[in-house]
């Protein structure tokens, strides 16, 4: 429930003076906290907001009343904590429909996940992360915590890898040099010089896997959804957790997951 507040928390010591130049740009701002909300799933107060914005908290709590009054943001009054509203979700559903992700390319995930038993995730690049757009789960009980809106890192992820081999080349360069490689494992790459072969083996070889670098105890093989330009617009992946598939038995996954990336190249809108 989106619930609008009329005196501040009590929680901000004191409030920087806003300069001149801060009061322009408000949607952009607002933008802006939407976006650091999207990456607090338990939400977040409107102090820390503030802080992680460099906003002053006069500007912080004006904007997030606003975006609380029009359903873009719900504020959890028990905890005093923002987060991410239904018509953030509702416009995001739009996104998806409008380039295919949910119509056009889930009943092909269901039926690669029917053959595999296993999750089925499709991907595209957001800057220097990969976005879930989209995911069907396997019948399983263990599940894979991708899910539809989850930013991850393209170097430890077999999406994120195909996206980057696969990239245009000016791209595809500028990624593998300002990429931070941080450690999300013990398994992940971060030597730049063995992340540069990495990617030249996935072009290579036209996959790319994840074997516990971005999470421990799972594993994951993709294969770019391509462009008639050769370029890659979407990832396409089967997760599994380790105990369950050996990565010999995953890379036999590769030759539907390539048959279902190229109906969906010819099927989805290349934007």
């Amino acid at each position: 429930m989106s619930v609008n507040q009329t005196t501040a928390p009590d929680d901000v010591a004191a409030e920087p003076k806003t300069p001149k130049g801060d009061r322009t740009d408000m949607v952009g701002k607002a933008l802006g906290l939407l976006v650091l909300l999207g990456d607090e799933p338990r939400g977040a107060s409107a102090a820390e907001i503030s802080r992680r914005a460099d906003l002053p908290f006069s500007t912080t709590y004006r904007l997030l009343g606003s975006l609380t009054r029009d359903g873009f943001v719900d504020y959890e009054p028990d905890g005093r904590r923002y987060h991410l509203g239904l018509r953030i979700f509702q416009l995001g559903q739009r996104v998806s429909n409008h380039h295919g992700f949910a119509g056009t390319a889930l009943p092909v995930l269901r039926r690669v996940t029917e053959q595999t038993g296993e999750a089925t995730i499709l991907s595209v690049r957001d800057g220097h992360h990969h976005l879930t757009v989209n995911k069907v789960d396997g019948p399983q009980a263990f599940r894979v915590t991708s899910d539809p809106g989850h930013l991850g890192a393209l170097h430890a992820t077999a999406v994120g890898k195909a996206l980057v081999a696969f990239a245009e080349d000016a791209e595809r360069e500028a990624l593998l040099e300002e990429l931070a490689l941080d450690p999300l494992t013990e398994h992940t790459i971060t030597d730049r010089g063995a992340f540069r072969a990495e990617i030249e083996k996935v072009r290579r070889q036209g996959y790319a896997v994840m074997d516990e670098e971005n999470e421990n105890g799972m594993r994951a093989v993709a294969v770019p959804l391509l462009n008639p330009q050769g370029h890659a617009f979407a990832s396409l992946a089967t997760a599994v957790p380790v105990f369950r598939l050996s990565m010999e038995a995953l890379l036999a996954h590769v030759p539907l997951l390539q048959d279902a990336a190229a109906e969906l190249a010819a099927r989805l809108p290349q934007r």
